[in-house]
Protein backbone atom coordinates (compact mmCIF):
# COMPACT_ATOMS: atom_id res chain seq x y z
CA UNK A 1 0.00 0.00 0.00
CA UNK A 2 1.24 3.38 -0.65
CA UNK A 3 0.67 6.33 1.63
CA UNK A 4 -0.97 9.37 0.61
CA UNK A 5 -1.99 11.03 4.12
CA UNK A 6 -1.43 10.44 7.62
CA UNK A 7 -4.55 7.92 7.72
CA UNK A 8 -3.33 5.80 5.23
CA UNK A 9 0.28 5.91 7.48
CA UNK A 10 -2.20 4.74 10.41
CA UNK A 11 -3.38 2.17 8.63
CA UNK A 12 -0.44 0.63 7.80
CA UNK A 13 0.76 0.97 11.56
CA UNK A 14 -1.81 -0.97 12.92
CA UNK A 15 -1.00 -3.76 10.49
CA UNK A 16 2.49 -3.56 11.10
CA UNK A 17 3.00 -3.53 14.97
CA UNK A 18 1.34 -5.71 17.39
CA UNK A 19 -1.39 -5.10 19.25
CA UNK A 20 -0.43 -3.63 22.26
CA UNK A 21 2.33 -0.96 20.62
CA UNK A 22 -0.09 0.15 17.98
CA UNK A 23 -2.75 0.76 20.76
CA UNK A 24 -0.52 2.60 23.48
CA UNK A 25 0.54 5.00 20.22
CA UNK A 26 -3.34 5.65 19.21
CA UNK A 27 -5.37 5.45 22.37
CA UNK A 28 -6.42 8.11 24.47
CA UNK A 29 -7.51 8.13 28.37
CA UNK A 30 -10.59 7.34 29.97
CA UNK A 31 -13.61 7.20 27.22
CA UNK A 32 -11.30 8.98 24.58
CA UNK A 33 -13.46 12.04 24.71
CA UNK A 34 -10.84 14.55 24.17
CA UNK A 35 -8.63 12.50 21.49
CA UNK A 36 -11.77 12.73 19.35
CA UNK A 37 -12.46 16.32 20.14
CA UNK A 38 -8.97 16.96 18.38
CA UNK A 39 -8.92 15.83 15.59
CA UNK A 40 -13.11 16.68 14.71
CA UNK A 41 -12.80 20.51 16.36
CA UNK A 42 -9.63 21.05 14.28
CA UNK A 43 -11.35 19.15 10.77
CA UNK A 44 -14.50 21.23 11.23
CA UNK A 45 -12.80 25.31 11.20
CA UNK A 46 -13.78 26.11 7.75
CA UNK A 47 -10.73 27.54 6.06
CA UNK A 48 -11.55 30.95 3.75
CA UNK A 49 -10.89 30.39 -0.15
CA UNK A 50 -9.38 33.42 -1.77
CA UNK A 51 -8.92 33.49 -6.24
CA UNK A 52 -7.22 35.48 -8.40
CA UNK A 53 -4.53 35.97 -6.07
CA UNK A 54 -0.40 35.98 -6.97
CA UNK A 55 0.69 32.06 -5.73
CA UNK A 56 3.05 31.58 -7.64
CA UNK A 57 5.85 31.79 -4.90
CA UNK A 58 5.10 30.32 -1.70
CA UNK A 59 7.55 30.30 1.21
CA UNK A 60 6.91 28.19 3.91
CA UNK A 61 10.34 28.62 6.43
CA UNK A 62 10.41 30.35 9.71
CA UNK A 63 12.05 30.82 13.03
CA UNK A 64 11.69 29.30 16.04
CA UNK A 65 13.85 29.85 19.06
CA UNK A 66 16.68 31.45 16.94
CA UNK A 67 16.59 28.04 14.58
CA UNK A 68 15.82 28.36 10.65
CA UNK A 69 12.91 25.73 10.04
CA UNK A 70 11.71 25.29 5.88
CA UNK A 71 8.31 25.18 7.23
CA UNK A 72 6.98 25.66 10.90
CA UNK A 73 6.84 21.91 12.02
CA UNK A 74 8.35 19.97 14.42
CA UNK A 75 8.39 15.90 15.48
CA UNK A 76 7.12 15.61 19.16
CA UNK A 77 8.38 13.84 22.10
CA UNK A 78 6.86 10.82 21.83
CA UNK A 79 7.70 7.64 24.79
CA UNK A 80 9.27 4.32 23.52
CA UNK A 81 8.67 6.06 19.75
CA UNK A 82 11.95 3.96 19.00
CA UNK A 83 10.24 0.47 19.47
CA UNK A 84 8.12 1.18 16.36
CA UNK A 85 10.74 0.83 13.87
CA UNK A 86 14.23 -0.65 14.91
CA UNK A 87 16.36 2.32 16.53
CA UNK A 88 13.32 4.00 15.87
CA UNK A 89 14.08 7.37 17.11
CA UNK A 90 17.18 7.72 15.25
CA UNK A 91 15.74 6.82 12.24
CA UNK A 92 13.59 9.69 13.24
CA UNK A 93 16.03 12.26 13.75
CA UNK A 94 17.43 11.90 10.29
CA UNK A 95 14.19 11.94 8.45
CA UNK A 96 13.31 15.59 10.62
CA UNK A 97 17.11 16.83 9.51
CA UNK A 98 16.70 16.02 6.10
CA UNK A 99 13.23 18.19 6.00
CA UNK A 100 14.73 21.28 7.70
CA UNK A 101 12.04 20.83 11.08
CA UNK A 102 13.10 19.74 14.59
CA UNK A 103 13.16 16.64 16.04
CA UNK A 104 12.08 16.28 20.09
CA UNK A 105 13.22 13.51 21.70
CA UNK A 106 11.52 12.35 24.73
CA UNK A 107 12.75 11.09 28.46
CA UNK A 108 11.41 7.68 27.92
CA UNK A 109 12.47 6.96 24.83
CA UNK A 110 13.78 3.66 23.11
CA UNK A 111 17.10 5.44 21.91
CA UNK A 112 19.31 7.41 24.51
CA UNK A 113 20.58 10.87 24.16
CA UNK A 114 23.78 9.84 23.32
CA UNK A 115 22.45 7.36 20.62
CA UNK A 116 20.84 9.89 19.35
CA UNK A 117 23.19 12.38 18.96
CA UNK A 118 25.52 10.01 16.90
CA UNK A 119 22.85 9.39 14.67
CA UNK A 120 22.30 13.36 14.43
CA UNK A 121 24.27 15.51 12.47
CA UNK A 122 22.35 18.66 14.25
CA UNK A 123 20.81 20.02 17.11
CA UNK A 124 17.74 18.33 18.31
CA UNK A 125 15.20 19.20 21.22
CA UNK A 126 15.03 17.52 23.99
CA UNK A 127 11.83 16.55 25.99
CA UNK A 128 12.22 16.59 29.86
CA UNK A 129 9.35 15.12 32.84
CA UNK A 130 9.50 16.56 36.42
CA UNK A 131 10.76 13.43 38.05
CA UNK A 132 11.49 12.84 41.93
CA UNK A 133 15.28 11.52 41.33
CA UNK A 134 16.76 15.04 40.83
CA UNK A 135 19.91 14.28 40.98
CA UNK A 136 18.83 11.87 37.70
CA UNK A 137 17.35 15.22 36.29
CA UNK A 138 20.24 16.87 36.57
CA UNK A 139 22.61 14.31 34.72
CA UNK A 140 19.98 13.88 31.99
CA UNK A 141 19.88 17.87 31.36
CA UNK A 142 24.22 17.88 30.99
CA UNK A 143 23.47 14.85 29.09
CA UNK A 144 21.26 16.85 26.45
CA UNK A 145 23.67 20.13 26.54
CA UNK A 146 26.61 17.94 25.78
CA UNK A 147 24.79 16.36 23.05
CA UNK A 148 24.32 20.01 21.62
CA UNK A 149 20.31 19.53 22.14
CA UNK A 150 19.25 23.14 21.16
CA UNK A 151 16.08 23.89 23.06
CA UNK A 152 14.63 21.75 26.10
CA UNK A 153 10.63 21.10 26.00
CA UNK A 154 9.86 20.79 29.38
CA UNK A 155 6.06 18.63 29.57
CA UNK A 156 4.07 20.18 32.60
CA UNK A 157 0.35 18.22 32.54
CA UNK A 158 1.89 14.85 33.55
CA UNK A 159 2.52 14.84 37.79
CA UNK A 160 0.39 11.70 37.58
CA UNK A 161 -0.58 9.49 34.40
CA UNK A 162 -3.71 8.97 32.95
CA UNK A 163 -5.17 6.44 32.68
CA UNK A 164 -5.63 4.59 29.29
CA UNK A 165 -8.38 1.58 29.05
CA UNK A 166 -6.74 0.22 25.89
CA UNK A 167 -3.09 -0.24 27.72
CA UNK A 168 -5.10 -2.21 30.32
CA UNK A 169 -6.78 -4.44 27.36
CA UNK A 170 -3.95 -5.51 26.00
CA UNK A 171 -1.87 -6.36 28.56
CA UNK A 172 0.60 -3.55 28.21
CA UNK A 173 -0.63 -2.62 31.82
CA UNK A 174 -2.69 -3.70 35.32
CA UNK A 175 -1.38 -7.58 33.64
CA UNK A 176 1.88 -8.20 36.27
CA UNK A 177 4.40 -10.79 35.65
CA UNK A 178 4.13 -13.32 33.35
CA UNK A 179 0.75 -12.69 31.89
CA UNK A 180 1.56 -9.94 30.64
CA UNK A 181 4.33 -10.77 29.22
CA UNK A 182 2.41 -13.56 27.36
CA UNK A 183 0.21 -11.15 25.90
CA UNK A 184 2.21 -9.17 24.32
CA UNK A 185 4.83 -12.17 22.95
CA UNK A 186 1.56 -13.61 21.65
CA UNK A 187 0.95 -10.30 19.84
CA UNK A 188 4.62 -9.87 19.00
CA UNK A 189 4.37 -13.35 17.41
CA UNK A 190 1.22 -12.43 14.78
CA UNK A 191 3.22 -9.87 13.69
CA UNK A 192 6.86 -11.85 12.46
CA UNK A 193 8.41 -8.78 10.62
CA UNK A 194 8.11 -6.43 13.76
CA UNK A 195 9.29 -9.14 16.19
CA UNK A 196 12.36 -9.75 13.98
CA UNK A 197 12.90 -6.23 12.92
CA UNK A 198 12.56 -4.73 16.26
CA UNK A 199 11.62 -7.21 19.20
CA UNK A 200 14.91 -9.22 18.55
CA UNK A 201 17.22 -7.46 16.13
CA UNK A 202 16.36 -3.86 17.81
CA UNK A 203 16.17 -4.58 21.43
CA UNK A 204 19.86 -3.72 22.71
CA UNK A 205 19.70 -0.77 24.98
CA UNK A 206 15.99 -0.50 24.13
CA UNK A 207 15.37 1.09 27.56
CA UNK A 208 17.07 4.45 26.35
CA UNK A 209 17.72 7.33 28.82
CA UNK A 210 16.35 5.73 32.31
CA UNK A 211 18.48 2.62 31.70
CA UNK A 212 21.21 3.32 33.97
CA UNK A 213 18.66 3.90 36.78
CA UNK A 214 16.72 0.68 36.48
CA UNK A 215 19.96 -1.37 36.74
CA UNK A 216 19.91 -4.00 34.49
CA UNK A 217 16.04 -4.61 34.50
CA UNK A 218 14.83 -4.81 30.98
CA UNK A 219 11.35 -5.62 31.00
CA UNK A 220 8.63 -3.47 29.67
CA UNK A 221 7.30 -4.07 33.33
CA UNK A 222 9.90 -2.18 34.53
CA UNK A 223 10.60 0.40 32.85
CA UNK A 224 6.38 1.65 33.18
CA UNK A 225 6.64 0.85 36.92
CA UNK A 226 9.52 3.30 37.09
CA UNK A 227 7.98 5.92 35.07
CA UNK A 228 4.95 5.61 37.38
CA UNK A 229 7.09 5.83 40.68
CA UNK A 230 9.22 8.89 39.25
CA UNK A 231 6.78 10.83 37.94
CA UNK A 232 6.29 13.66 40.66
CA UNK A 233 2.77 15.28 41.71
CA UNK A 234 4.54 17.94 43.93
CA UNK A 235 5.73 19.68 40.85
CA UNK A 236 4.92 23.54 41.05
CA UNK A 237 5.62 26.54 39.64
CA UNK A 238 8.55 27.11 41.49
CA UNK A 239 10.55 24.05 39.89
CA UNK A 240 11.02 26.10 36.99
CA UNK A 241 13.93 27.50 38.87
CA UNK A 242 15.65 24.32 39.26
CA UNK A 243 15.45 23.82 35.36
CA UNK A 244 16.76 27.06 34.92
CA UNK A 245 19.71 26.81 36.96
CA UNK A 246 20.81 23.43 35.37
CA UNK A 247 19.18 24.60 31.51
CA UNK A 248 20.76 27.51 29.77
CA UNK A 249 18.79 27.26 26.63
CA UNK A 250 15.37 28.08 25.42
CA UNK A 251 12.87 26.59 27.63
CA UNK A 252 9.47 25.58 26.36
CA UNK A 253 6.22 24.28 28.62
CA UNK A 254 4.47 21.55 27.04
CA UNK A 255 1.02 20.98 28.46
CA UNK A 256 -0.89 24.62 29.04
CA UNK A 257 -4.02 24.34 28.38
CA UNK A 258 -5.78 27.66 30.21
CA UNK A 259 -4.60 31.33 29.81
CA UNK A 260 -4.46 31.99 33.49
CA UNK A 261 -1.58 29.42 33.26
CA UNK A 262 -0.07 31.01 30.21
CA UNK A 263 0.61 34.15 31.97
CA UNK A 264 2.17 32.64 34.39
CA UNK A 265 4.51 31.06 32.34
CA UNK A 266 5.16 34.26 30.13
CA UNK A 267 5.70 35.94 33.98
CA UNK A 268 8.38 33.25 34.92
CA UNK A 269 10.23 33.80 31.80
CA UNK A 270 9.30 30.90 29.68
CA UNK A 271 10.64 30.93 26.35
CA UNK A 272 7.58 29.40 24.57
CA UNK A 273 4.76 27.07 25.33
CA UNK A 274 3.04 23.93 23.67
CA UNK A 275 -0.87 25.13 23.64
CA UNK A 276 -1.43 20.79 24.19
CA UNK A 277 -3.78 18.41 26.26
CA UNK A 278 -1.04 15.57 25.61
CA UNK A 279 -2.60 14.09 22.69
CA UNK A 280 -6.08 13.17 24.49
CA UNK A 281 -4.08 11.04 27.28
CA UNK A 282 -3.91 13.11 29.84
CA UNK A 283 -7.41 14.49 31.92
CA UNK A 284 -10.40 13.16 29.72
CA UNK A 285 -13.01 15.98 29.13
CA UNK A 286 -10.60 18.72 28.29
CA UNK A 287 -11.50 21.06 25.46
CA UNK A 288 -9.94 20.50 22.20
CA UNK A 289 -6.42 22.04 21.07
CA UNK A 290 -8.02 23.79 18.83
CA UNK A 291 -10.48 25.73 20.82
CA UNK A 292 -7.80 26.16 23.64
CA UNK A 293 -5.56 27.90 21.37
CA UNK A 294 -6.88 31.63 20.38
CA UNK A 295 -7.79 32.89 23.76
CA UNK A 296 -4.08 32.08 25.01
CA UNK A 297 -2.26 33.15 21.96
CA UNK A 298 -4.62 36.50 22.70
CA UNK A 299 -3.28 36.44 26.12
CA UNK A 300 0.26 35.91 25.69
CA UNK A 301 1.00 35.83 21.95
CA UNK A 302 2.90 38.97 22.23
CA UNK A 303 5.03 37.99 25.16
CA UNK A 304 6.49 34.64 24.23
CA UNK A 305 6.36 31.82 21.14
CA UNK A 306 3.09 29.65 21.16
CA UNK A 307 3.17 26.00 19.39
CA UNK A 308 0.29 23.79 19.50
CA UNK A 309 -0.33 20.05 19.33
CA UNK A 310 -3.37 17.83 19.00
CA UNK A 311 -5.01 16.21 16.45
CA UNK A 312 -2.42 17.13 13.83
CA UNK A 313 -3.26 15.08 10.30
CA UNK A 314 -2.63 17.03 7.51
CA UNK A 315 -1.01 20.06 6.59
CA UNK A 316 -4.48 21.65 6.57
CA UNK A 317 -4.47 21.05 9.90
CA UNK A 318 -1.00 22.81 10.47
CA UNK A 319 -2.21 25.88 8.48
CA UNK A 320 -5.22 25.96 10.72
CA UNK A 321 -2.97 25.31 14.11
CA UNK A 322 -1.38 28.72 12.66
CA UNK A 323 -4.14 30.43 12.14
CA UNK A 324 -5.82 30.30 15.15
CA UNK A 325 -2.37 31.68 16.96
CA UNK A 326 0.63 29.14 16.94
CA UNK A 327 3.90 29.91 15.21
CA UNK A 328 4.79 26.62 14.85
CA UNK A 329 2.96 22.97 15.36
CA UNK A 330 4.20 19.52 16.54
CA UNK A 331 3.34 16.34 14.53
CA UNK A 332 2.74 13.20 17.19
CA UNK A 333 1.07 10.64 16.59
CA UNK A 334 1.65 11.22 12.58
CA UNK A 335 5.27 10.40 12.95
CA UNK A 336 4.85 7.68 14.98
CA UNK A 337 2.47 5.71 12.63
CA UNK A 338 4.67 6.76 9.55
CA UNK A 339 7.96 5.30 11.95
CA UNK A 340 5.79 2.05 12.37
CA UNK A 341 4.84 2.09 8.42
CA UNK A 342 8.26 2.30 6.91
CA UNK A 343 10.86 3.79 8.97
CA UNK A 344 12.87 6.55 8.10
CA UNK A 345 11.79 6.72 4.26
CA UNK A 346 8.26 6.91 5.79
CA UNK A 347 8.80 10.14 8.49
CA UNK A 348 10.44 11.96 5.57
CA UNK A 349 7.62 10.56 3.11
CA UNK A 350 5.22 11.72 5.78
CA UNK A 351 6.95 15.50 6.45
CA UNK A 352 7.01 16.03 2.21
CA UNK A 353 2.71 15.05 2.68
CA UNK A 354 2.28 17.93 4.85
CA UNK A 355 4.52 20.05 2.88
CA UNK A 356 2.71 20.05 -0.21
CA UNK A 357 -0.83 20.15 1.65
CA UNK A 358 0.66 23.12 3.59
CA UNK A 359 1.57 24.33 0.23
CA UNK A 360 -1.93 23.89 -1.11
CA UNK A 361 -3.56 25.55 1.93
CA UNK A 362 -1.88 28.76 1.75
CA UNK A 363 -2.22 28.67 -2.43
CA UNK A 364 -6.22 28.48 -2.05
CA UNK A 365 -6.13 31.14 1.35
CA UNK A 366 -4.39 33.54 -0.71
CA UNK A 367 -1.30 33.49 1.22
CA UNK A 368 1.99 33.20 0.27
CA UNK A 369 3.92 33.31 3.67
CA UNK A 370 3.98 31.77 7.24
CA UNK A 371 3.64 35.23 8.95
CA UNK A 372 0.59 36.07 6.79
CA UNK A 373 -1.12 33.18 7.72
CA UNK A 374 -3.82 34.49 10.84
CA UNK A 375 -7.70 34.15 11.82
CA UNK A 376 -8.10 36.35 8.31
CA UNK A 377 -7.90 32.97 6.63
CA UNK A 378 -10.79 31.33 8.27
CA UNK A 379 -14.42 31.81 7.87
CA UNK A 380 -16.06 33.93 10.89
CA UNK A 381 -17.40 32.25 13.50
CA UNK A 382 -15.26 29.05 13.13
CA UNK A 383 -12.96 30.49 15.80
Amino acid sequence: MTAASIADYRDLARQRLPRFLFEYVDGGSYAETTLARNTADLRDIALRQRVLRDVSSIDLSTELFGQELAMPVALAPIGLAGLNARRGECQAVRAAEAAGVPFTLSTVSACSLGEVAKAATQPFWFQLYMIRDRGFMRELLAQASEAGCSALVFTVDMPVPGSRYRDYRTGLAGAPGWRGAVRRAWQGAMRPSWAWDVGLMGRPHSLGNVAPVLQGRTGIEDFFAWMRGNFDPAVSWTDLDFIRAEWNGPLILKGILDADDAREAARLGADGIVVSNHGGRQLDGVPSTARALPPIADAVGDQLTILADGGVRSGLDVVRMLALGAKGVLLGRAWAWALAAKGETGVAHMLGLIEAEMRVAMALTGVTRIDQIDENILVRGDL
